[in-house]
C-alpha cells in the first residue's frame, strides 16, 4: 500500500510561528511589508472558506517541488544578543517542523526587524 501525504503551507507556517515565539529573547513575530500582504491574502482566503486563520503572521513558506523554505521575521527583546536569538529561532523552527509535521525545510531564514524594550 502506498500512502502519500502533504502538509499545507498554512500548517507549516503555524508550526514555525509557534516554535519561534517559544524561543527566549523573541518579543514577537514581525511580518514586514511582504508578510503583511501575504498574511492579509491568506486571512481573506481562509475567511472565504470559513476557516479560522492560523496564527502565522511573520512567517512565510515557499515550496519548489519537495524543497521547503521558511522565512521568519522577529523582534528581539532589548538586552538579548539578536544574532544568538536568530540562530536559536532557526534551530527551534527546523526541529519543530521535522518533529511535528515531518517536513524538513531546506532553508530557515530569520530576519531581526525590531528590538523591543
Amino acid at each position: 500500500m502506498h500512502v502519500e501525504w502533504h502538509v499545507e503551507d498554512a500548517v507549516v507556517a503555524s508550526v514555525a510561528a509557534h516554535a519561534a515565539r517559544a524561543v527566549p529573547g523573541v518579543a514577537r513575530l514581525e511580518p514586514g511589508m511582504a508578510g503583511l500582504v501575504r498574511g492579509w491574502g491568506r486571512s481573506r482566503w481562509q475567511q472565504v472558506k470559513g476557516l479560522t486563520p492560523a496564527p502565522a503572521d511573520g512567517v512565510g513558506v515557499r515550496r519548489a517541488g519537495d524543497d521547503v523554505e521558511v522565512w521568519v521575521g522577529i523582534a528581539t527583546r532589548a538586552g538579548t544578543q539578536a544574532a544568538a536569538v536568530a540562530r536559536a529561532v532557526q534551530r527551534e523552527v527546523r526541529a519543530r517542523l521535522v518533529r511535528d509535521t515531518g517536513v524538513e525545510p531546506g532553508r530557515v531564514s530569520v530576519t531581526v526587524l525590531d528590538v523591543v524594550r
